[in-house]
């Protein structure tokens, strides 16, 4: 992907009000974020070779702990 947007009549384009560039500015901003920590994984697994099993965590206890905070941040129904 490039960097720069593709160019476009900005007349066409629909402006957003600030308060909305900065949330999507903030967005980009994490995900360049992650994908920066990913990449990072990846050069070192590239480098240094794929980490000792024992030393790993398992993908079911990795799974159970995600759902586990997925259910903390969504309200009970009664």
């Amino acid at each position: 992907m490039s960097e720069k947007p593709a160019p476009a009549d900005t007349a066409a384009r629909q402006q957003l009000e600030p308060a909305t560039a900065d949330a999507v500015r903030a967005y980009a901003a994490r995900t360049r974020e992650t994908a920066d920590q990913f990449a990072a994984v990846l050069e070192d697994i590239a480098e240094n070779g794929l980490p000792a099993v024992e030393d790993c965590t398992p993908w079911e206890e990795l799974r159970e702990a995600h759902l586990a905070r997925l259910a903390a941040q969504r309200p009970a129904v009664a």
